[in-house]
């Protein structure tokens, strides 16, 4: 029988908690041209797309082309808000054709992340967890200067979501196959 904790409800705790910041990493084989060829394509398409308004997405500069860190193969990572994180997402479920990726938060437990709090787009890779700290003292927020993610301010308040979440609940009345939150304890 499994002893997962009982996940959180109280609004404050929950808002307090969200991940405001994302990585993804396109791997490719580094012995590998077309793998390369690919996902330097992917990266190059992500930039434009970027600059034309599509999503926040933050290439680093630097493509890995060996394994750094807990990436056993070669990679680049790719920094995004939360704030677009539904589109970046959605671009690269469509468009990274056989490469994989792993998607993963930025928070305090950094192995963590990597590890269960993880997603794959395509077959997983192991990871050598052992390269990372298990807990940071500060939140790795990055781009500061964008005011996005960890540094932008906070578009929804607690009130304006209680708002939003009744407003929600009263529209779904008439829909036969949403189910129905619970009353307020």
């Amino acid at each position: 029988m499994s002893t997962a904790p009982k996940p959180p409800t109280d609004l404050k705790t929950v808002v307090e908690s969200e991940i405001k910041e994302w990585h993804f990493h396109i791997y490719f084989h580094q012995n590998n041209a077309d793998e390369h060829r690919a996902a330097l394509q992917l990266r190059d398409a992500v930039l434009r797309l970027r600059r034309d308004g599509a999503f926040v997405a933050v290439p680093l500069l630097h493509v890995n082309t060996s394994p750094i860190g807990p990436h056993p193969v070669g990679s680049y990572e790719i920094w995004t808000p939360s704030e677009t994180f539904a589109s970046v997402f959605s671009y690269l479920c469509m468009n990274r054709g056989d490469l994989s990726v792993l998607v993963h938060p930025l928070t305090r437990d950094q192995r963590k992340d990597h590890e269960v709090r993880n997603a794959w787009l395509g077959p997983a890779f192991p990871l050598d967890l052992g390269t990372l700290p298990v807990r940071s003292e500060e939140i790795p927020s990055q781009y500061h200067s964008l005011k996005l993610g960890y540094s932008g301010k906070d578009s929804l308040t607690i009130p304006m979501r209680l708002k939003l979440g009744s407003n929600i609940e009263y529209l779904l009345q008439s829909e036969k196959e949403a189910a129905r939150a619970p009353a307020r304890e």
